[in-house]
C-alpha cells in the first residue's frame, strides 16, 4: 500500500512510523523539511512539496494542527495554489485528515475534492502522543460508507478503535463532544487532587482509593501523577485543546448548547498559555488549582 503522510508533527510522525513498520510504501512532507529527516532514515521517502507527495500515491493521510493549515496543505491558498494536495493526487484517490478542525470546514474541504472525484474521510483521533506512538489511537471518521471502507485498512495501523459516525464532517463533531467531555474530567481531577492534599490526606494514595470506583477514568490513570508531581510532558498540547474548544464552543454557539465547563476551561487555558505554558500538556490545569489554593510548585506533599 503506497500511501502519503503529511504533517510531522507528535501525532503525524508516529503515525507515519507504524505505517512504514506495517510494510506500506510511505512518502512524508512537512512544512519544516528537517522533521522528515528520522521518517527518511526508517525507510520512508521524502517530497518537496503536498502536491509531489500526493502525485504517487491513491491515498493521502493529513495531520496538522488548524483549519487554515489543512486548507493550505490540501487545496493552498485561495485554492489556486499548484503546490498543495489537490494539485497532485489523482481522480479516484482518497484523502485523510486526521486532524482536528471546524466541521463545517471539513466539509467545505471535502467538497473540492469530491468535483474532481477524489474520496474523503475526516477522522480526528484521540489518545494523545502515547496512543500515536503505540498504535492504538481512537479515531472518529466521517465520510460514505465506500471512502470510509477505503480508509479503514489504514486507520487500523494506526488506531485500535475505529468508528465511522456518519457522513462527512461527523467524525469532527465527535471530535468536538470527546474534547468537551475530557475536559470536565482533566478539570475536576485537578479540583479533586488539590482539595485532598490541602484536606490532609496523601494525595497518591486517594488517586490509589478512587481509581477502582466511578471516578476511574484513563486521565486519572494516566495524568494524575503528572498534576501531582507539578510536571507536564506531552501529552496533547494545551494550546493545541484550546484550538479544540474554540471549535466546540463555536459549534455550540450555533446549535444554542450551553458548555459552561468548556467555556470556563477555555479561560483558564488562556491563562496558561498567556503565561508560556501552552506547549505543556494539558494536565496542567492543575496550575491554575494549585496556585489558587497556594501549593506552591514540585511534588504535592500533604
Amino acid at each position: 500500500m503506497k500511501i502519503a503522510v503529511l504533517g510531522m508533527g507528535t501525532m503525524g510522525a508516529p503515525m507515519a512510523a507504524n505505517l512504514l513498520k506495517a510494510g506500506c510504501e510511505v512518502t512524508v512532507h512537512n512544512r519544516t523539511r528537517e522533521r522528515e529527516e528520522p521518517l527518511a532514515e526508517a525507510g520512508a521517502k521524502r517530497a518537496a512539496t503536498p502536491a509531489e507527495a500526493a502525485a504517487g500515491v491513491y491515498i493521502v493521510l493529513s495531520c496538522v494542527s488548524d483549519t487554515p493549515d489543512v486548507e493550505a496543505v490540501l487545496l493552498g491558498p485561495g485554492h489556486g495554489h499548484g503546490l498543495s494536495v489537490i494539485h497532485g493526487l489523482r481522480e479516484g484517490g482518497l484523502v485523510i485528515d486526521c486532524s482536528s478542525i471546524a466541521p463545517a470546514a471539513t466539509r467545505r474541504i471535502a467538497e473540492a475534492f469530491r468535483a474532481k472525484g477524489i474520496g474523503y474521510v475526516d477522522a480526528p483521533v484521540s489518545g494523545g502522543s502515547e496512543g500515536a506512538i503505540k498504535g492504538t489511537l481512537t479515531i472518529m471518521c466521517g465520510g460514505s460508507e465506500e471512502d470510509f471502507a477505503r480508509a479503514e485498512p489504514v486507520l487500523q495501523i494506526i488506531g485500535a478503535k475505529v468508528t465511522r459516525i456518519g457522513p462527512v464532517g461527523c467524525g469532527q463533531i465527535a471530535k468536538v463532544a470527546n474534547q468537551v467531555a475530557i475536559t470536565g474530567t482533566f478539570m475536576a481531577l485537578a479540583e479533586a487532587l488539590t482539595l485532598a492534599n490541602q484536606a490532609g490526606a496523601d494525595p497518591e494514595r486517594v488517586v490509589e482509593a478512587i481509581g477502582g470506583g466511578v471516578a476511574g477514568s484513563w486521565i486519572l490513570n494516566n495524568r494524575a501523577d503528572r498534576m501531582l508531581k507539578d510536571d507536564y510532558p506531552l501529552g496533547f498540547r494545551t494550546r493545541l485543546h484550546r484550538k479544540d474548544l474554540g471549535i466546540a464552543l463555536e459549534t455550540a454557539r450555533e446549535f444554542q448548547v450551553p458548555v459552561p465547563i468548556a467555556s470556563l476551561v477555555a479561560t483558564i487555558e488562556d491563562a496558561l498559555i498567556a503565561q508560556g505554558f501552552g506547549d505543556e500538556d494539558m494536565s496542567n490545569l492543575a496550575r491554575f488549582v494549585r496556585q489558587g489554593a497556594g501549593v506552591p510548585g514540585g511534588p504535592m506533599k500533604s
